[in-house]
């Protein structure tokens, strides 16, 4: 069931860390962290249901989400386990990353997710059930009634498994994954489009979200339309690291608030683009997003 209220309580699940790069500078991120600070920017108040560890990093990510006004009653401190961290190198413009375990956000509270029992609209990723304890709080927040489900894939190796991701799957109601994860877990010699429309009939999915990096995105939904976006104007690329996310919070954004799905494809890929013109997967200048919150009209 697709929310269809700016009243529905938006429940972010997963991963909260620094990524490091190269250069020694630190950045704050994470899928479902980066997800939820764009909606907050876009006015959704999203709860983020996640955990950080009782150090510096932890610290800061609790006050940096106060700063931007976020919602912190789900963000438990765990004082076993340190914060999350990447560390991130690039090969042909592109990231590969090195994620530390365990970490805090690996063993999230169930106290945490005891309070978001009322979500109407739930994002993780497949990143954050790496491990047992989060994949079994997860399929209990999935008891709820009157719950879209959105599944974001992330294969980071070796934190992957594909029996897990297609279990996964059958629990969604949209899919969100790029081109070559969508190769690894359902490789096959027909078309795009009849791959998108079987996954869809087999999982009983309200549709899927395919971004395809340069080549832009697609999106097909269960009555069998399909949209497709290009790239606008070339911009200049500082990194890569976020834009799924960005793409996948707007996304968001336009199924709670019920754009056309054309309009939502094309903003989804604007701010995509504009996002890899920045250091880091999220932006702290509110100046950033107003110009989005202006053409929008949010």
């Amino acid at each position: 069931m697709q929310s269809d209220s700016l009243n529905s309580k938006l429940c972010i699940f997963g991963e909260v860390l620094f990524d490091h790069f190269p250069d020694g500078k630190s950045v704050l991120g994470g899928a479902p962290f980066n997800v939820a600070w764009h909606l907050q920017a876009f006015g959704l108040a999203p709860l983020f249901i996640s955990q950080v560890g009782d150090d510096e990093q932890g610290r800061s990510i609790r006050q940096a989400m106060t700063q931007w006004q976020m919602d912190t009653s789900a963000l438990n401190t765990d004082t076993q386990h340190a914060t999350g961290r990447v560390d991130i190198k690039f090969i042909n413009n592109e990231p590969e990353y090195d994620i530390v375990s365990p970490c805090a956000w690996d063993s999230i509270s169930h106290r945490q997710v005891d309070a978001a029992q009322a979500c109407d609209f739930l994002y993780h990723g497949s990143l954050a059930l790496r491990h047992t304890h989060n994949r079994k709080l997860i399929e209990n927040m999935k008891h709820c009634e009157a719950q879209s489900v959105l599944l974001d894939v992330n294969l980071r190796s070796p934190w992957w498994n594909r029996e897990q991701v297609l279990h996964m799957v059958t629990q969604c109601d949209w899919l969100k994954l790029n081109i070559d994860e969508l190769n690894l877990l359902y490789p096959s010699e027909a078309s795009l489009r009849q791959r998108m429309q079987s996954l869809i009939q087999q999982n009983g999915l309200q549709g899927i979200i395919l971004t395809r990096g340069s080549a832009g995105a697609e999106l097909m939904s269960v009555n069998g339309d399909w949209h497709q976006v290009s790239p606008g104007t070339k911009v200049e690329i500082v990194d890569t690291v976020g834009a799924g996310d960005a793409f996948t919070a707007v996304i968001i954004s336009g199924l709670i608030r019920q754009w056309p799905v054309e309009q939502t494809l094309q903003r989804a890929q604007l701010f995509a683009s504009t996002i890899v013109g920045q250091r880091g997967a999220i932006v702290t200048r509110r100046s950033f997003y107003q110009t989005f919150i202006q053409q929008w009209s949010l």
